[in-house]
C-alpha cells in the first residue's frame, strides 16, 4: 500500500504506521455496529479483508494481531465502549480470532495477484468472510456451548447478506485505493 523504500529503519517505520492506520480503522470500523444478540454486526470484517488485500499476509496479520493486543490492554477498539479480555474470550471470540487468519489469506491472495482483479479479489474476500464465520461458529457452537443449529441462526445467517455486500465493495474500492497509491508513488 505505501511503496517501500531502501533502508531497513525506514521500513520499520513504514510498518509501525501502516499497522498504527490499520489497528485505529479496526477501532473505528467496530464503532458502527449494530446490536444483536451474541454477536454485533460491524464493519470491521470490510476493514480487515481490506487490510489484508492492501497490506499483504504478513502486514495484515500483524495488524489484526496488534489490533487484539491493544483492546487485551483495556484500550476500547471493540464494537461498543469496551476493552479488556471479555471480548477475547467471550461470543466474539471467535470472530476476533478469525479476522487475524482472514487477514493472513486474503493477504496470501492479494500477493499473488488476486487483489488486481475485481471478480478475483471478490472471491478471495469471500473466502476471508468464511474463515471469520467459521472461526466464530465453531467458538460459538463449540468454545461457549451454543451448539450447531444455534450458532449458525446467530452468528452466521443474519451476517451473510452484509457480507455480500462488503465484498462487493472492498473488490470495487480497493482497485481504486491502489490506483490513488499507485499516482503518489
Amino acid at each position: 500500500m505505501w511503496p517501500a523504500r531502501p533502508g531497513e529503519t525506514v521500513g520499520h517505520w513504514r510498518a509501525a504506521v501502516l499497522i498504527a492506520l490499520g489497528s485505529a480503522l479496526m477501532a473505528l470500523s467496530a464503532k458502527v455496529n449494530l446490536p444483536l444478540p451474541y454477536v454485533p454486526m460491524t464493519l470491521q470484517t470490510l476493514v480487515v479483508l481490506m487490510i489484508g488485500a492492501a497490506y499483504g499476509w504478513r502486514l495484515g496479520s500483524a495488524t489484526m494481531v496488534a489490533y487484539l493486543a491493544e483492546g487485551a490492554m483495556g484500550l476500547p477498539v471493540f464494537a461498543g465502549p469496551i476493552g479488556g479480555i471479555a471480548p477475547l474470550v467471550g461470543p466474539t471470540a471467535g470472530y476476533l480470532y478469525g479476522f487475524v487468519l482472514a487477514a493472513l489469506v486474503i493477504g496470501w491472495f492479494a500477493e499473488r495477484g488476486w487483489d488486481r482483479n475485481v471478480m478475483l479479489l471478490f472471491a478471495a474476500m469471500a473466502i476471508g468472510h468464511l474463515v471469520i464465520f467459521v472461526a466464530g461458529f465453531c467458538w460459538l457452537a463449540y468454545g461457549i456451548g451454543l451448539g450447531a443449529t444455534k450458532a449458525w441462526m446467530v452468528g452466521v445467517v443474519p451476517f451473510i447478506a452484509a457480507s455480500v455486500v462488503k465484498n462487493a465493495l472492498g473488490a470495487a474500492l480497493m482497485p481504486a485505493v491502489r490506483r490513488i497509491v499507485d499516482r503518489r508513488g
